[in-house]
């Protein structure tokens, strides 16, 4: 219980010293992540039931080879393709927003160090470190957050079309 509670204190202040921004780019990372690990945990597992659905309902056909077929076979395709393929938008958007909102960090920890010397009338380095500290760290927080989302995204974009692939090849039109 005391390691909880220490951790959840050092989480907090280390909060703090990256002020709103950094709380920000935390939901933002949060929501990020929750998307990406339901996408994974589709593509391991939610889709093969579905996948295998479409192959059953596809070999149960008499006839496979006319223009219909093809239509019905491309439908299929385009429906499975779809469903691999949900938030991955709104993942990539969220991963190119991260460095964003690191920038904003940056430069709300800048605007603190002006005002502190515009206060102080000097360069006094001890005033200035708590804004120097506000600015760096939501920018180091937001290229983690791109950097993990960016990884974990292109795996995902990969594993759908590879899916999407294997199902194009089980699917074959009887010619």
């Amino acid at each position: 219980m005391v390691f909880f509670t220490e951790t959840l204190e050092a989480i907090r202040e280390f909060m703090d010293t990256g002020g709103v921004v950094l709380s920000a780019i935390a939901v933002m990372i949060f929501v990020m992540w929750l998307l990406i690990l339901e996408r994974i945990m589709y593509a391991l597992k939610g889709y093969r039931h579905y996948k295998q659905t479409l192959i059953t309902k596809w070999q149960s056909r008499k006839e496979r080879d006319s223009w219909n077929a093809e239509q019905i076979r491309q439908a299929y395709i385009a429906r499975a393709k779809q469903k691999l393929q949900v938030n991955l938008p709104l993942i990539t958007s969220l991963v190119a927003l991260c460095p964003l909102m690191g920038l904003l960090g940056t430069v709300t920890g800048m605007i603190e160090v002006f005002d502190v010397m515009a206060i102080s009338g000097s360069g006094n380095a001890r005033s200035m470190a708590s804004g120097v500290s506000k600015a760096t760290i939501p920018t180091m927080a937001g290229m983690v957050g791109a950097l993990s989302g960016v990884f974990a995204n292109t795996w995902i974009q990969r594993k759908a079309k590879r899916e999407i692939e294997l199902l194009e090849d089980h699917l074959p039109l009887d010619h």
